[in-house]
Parts: structure tokens; C-alpha cells; sequence
């Protein structure tokens, strides 16, 4: 079986039924052949952060950006340091 797979438009509007129809999230959650829990953390998302709730494949928060681009900014400096600790031992030991 295949995991079904939702869009950001129909969370965004399974959470609206839900917040500003006043549907419950039981007669949703048939209505639309989705689970409830699938439901509660749909509403819990965008309760957290309206504005970047359900980023989609290949699109992430700018947080998750500052991460990734944190990450690659420490891979460069570490191999920088690795490459002046080679470069210090190669000459220690030319001057001994």
C-alpha cells in the first residue's frame, strides 16, 4: 500500500474547515478520508507557525536555511583548519 501523499493547499484548507467553519475535527476527518491524528497536527502546524506551516518537498523554513548554510559555512572552516595544521607540521619539521 501507498502512503497517500497531501498538498499544502489542501492542509491549508482541511485546518480552515476546521478553525473557521467550526466543522469538528471527527466530521473532517471522514469528510475528507483523512486520519484525525493526521488532522490534529495539521491544526497544531499551523497553530505554530501560520506564515511557514507545510514548506513541501524541496522548499524549507528560514530557519532550516540558516541551519544548511551554518553547516556548510563549519565544513569550510573545519577543512581550512586542517589544512593550516598540515601546512604548521610540514614546516615544524623542516626546521628541526
Amino acid at each position: 500500500m501507498q502512503r497517500r501523499k497531501f498538498g499544502r493547499e489542501f492542509k491549508i484548507e482541511a485546518v480552515r474547515l476546521i478553525r473557521e467553519r467550526g466543522v469538528s475535527v471527527a466530521q473532517a476527518a471522514r469528510d475528507l478520508d483523512v486520519h484525525e491524528t493526521m488532522l490534529h497536527r495539521w491544526v497544531r502546524q499551523a497553530a505554530a507557525d501560520p506564515q511557514h506551516a507545510f514548506p513541501g518537498q524541496g522548499q524549507m523554513k528560514p530557519e532550516q536555511i540558516e541551519i544548511d548554510r551554518l553547516g556548510k559555512e563549519v565544513a569550510r572552516l573545519k577543512a581550512e583548519r586542517d589544512i593550516l595544521k598540515k601546512a604548521a607540521a610540514y614546516f615544524a619539521r623542516d626546521a628541526i
